[in-house]
């Protein structure tokens, strides 16, 4: 369970409920307790109360080893009301099984809470603490480059952390070592050989406490690739690239490619370079000169590949 939260996010909405050495004692049959619990600082904490009667009326919780009124944060009387206390702070809530719900958690939260139970004939009592603790900073990444070529370049990553518990992460998801993805013995570095254009984005994150992931930055890459599946549309349709059209006939050719960058794009006409960049030589009205093999030419500016694509047009017999 991915409980990371989004860089920025306002509140924080994750949580953790660590349950940690259940408080070393071993409770009597229907005492009640809280189970001890680590909160972490801005994350959504929750006190437990277990081993409850079944016939509880009202659960009311307190700052402190005591439940004397001046220390009581909210109160809740089933089924549904609920009455603030004195050490209330806007950040407490009684929830519906009668655990007590911080959120977001504050440092000076560390302490002391009791909780009573009123059941039928008898009222429980428990105390319970809470130890509150501060992330450490988020890790951060690098790159050797953001700009590169499919199935030539690698990339290497690196993840500033002085954890070691280290999860790397490809498009979102993420990854293991591979024969292609390679990752350093200590987690804190990634090459990746023989990029590929589907690969676009790379991250880190370090799991300091169980289920609470602290994520890097993203970086994005750019893979150039290209230019595939070059063909070349026509109107008249040609067939075996020959393509037949009556004289005064409107022709049309495009040349077709998927390429990053955008290709660029020449024209050769019977041998002569044409004055076109684009990827359509419209012809509105054909003449007898304008007869003969066209040939597109398609270049990758970052790939340096270029391929090419021929066509020939005949005047019907």
């Amino acid at each position: 369970m991915d409980l990371s939260r989004p860089r920025g996010s306002l509140w924080r909405e994750f949580f953790l409920v660590a349950s940690l050495l259940a408080c070393g004692i071993c409770h009597a049959s229907g005492q009640i307790f809280i189970t001890q619990i680590l909160g972490i600082k801005g994350y959504l904490t929750i006190l437990a109360v277990d081993n409850v009667p079944e016939d509880v009326q009202e659960y009311s919780w307190y700052r402190g080893a005591n439940d004397s009124a001046g220390n009581m944060i909210m109160s809740y009387k089933l089924p549904s009301t609920r009455q603030p206390g004195p050490m209330y702070t806007g950040r407490e809530r009684v929830n519906r099984e009668g655990d007590l719900v911080i959120r977001p958690t504050a440092l000076n939260d560390t302490g002391n809470y009791t909780v009573r139970v009123v059941a039928s004939n008898e009222t429980h009592r428990a105390t319970g603490w809470l130890e509150v603790v501060e992330l450490g900073s988020d890790p951060s990444l690098s790159v050797n480059a953001t700009s590169l070529v499919e199935n030539m370049d690698s990339v290497a990553a690196n993840c500033h952390t002085n954890a070691t518990n280290i999860t790397w992460y490809v498009n979102y998801g993420p990854i293991s070592g591979s024969d292609r993805m390679r990752i350093s013995p200590d987690g804190k570095s990634l090459v990746i050989l023989r990029i590929r254009r589907s690969e676009r984005t790379l991250q880190c994150a370090i799991e300091s406490f169980p289920d609470i992931f602290q994520r890097s930055e993203v970086i994005s890459l750019t893979v150039s690739y290209g230019p595939d599946y070059v063909q070349l549309r026509s109107n008249p349709y040609a067939f075996n690239g020959i393509m037949k059209a009556e004289i005064g006939s409107h022709v049309e050719m495009e040349c077709v490619a998927y390429s990053l960058p955008a290709l660029m794009y020449r024209w050769i006409h019977n041998g002569s370079l044409l004055n076109v960049s684009d990827a359509t030589v419209n012809l509105s009205s054909l003449a007898w000169e304008q007869l003969g093999s066209y040939r597109c030419i398609v270049e990758n500016p970052a790939t340096q590949l270029t391929f090419y694509v021929d066509i020939r047009i005949q005047a019907p017999r």
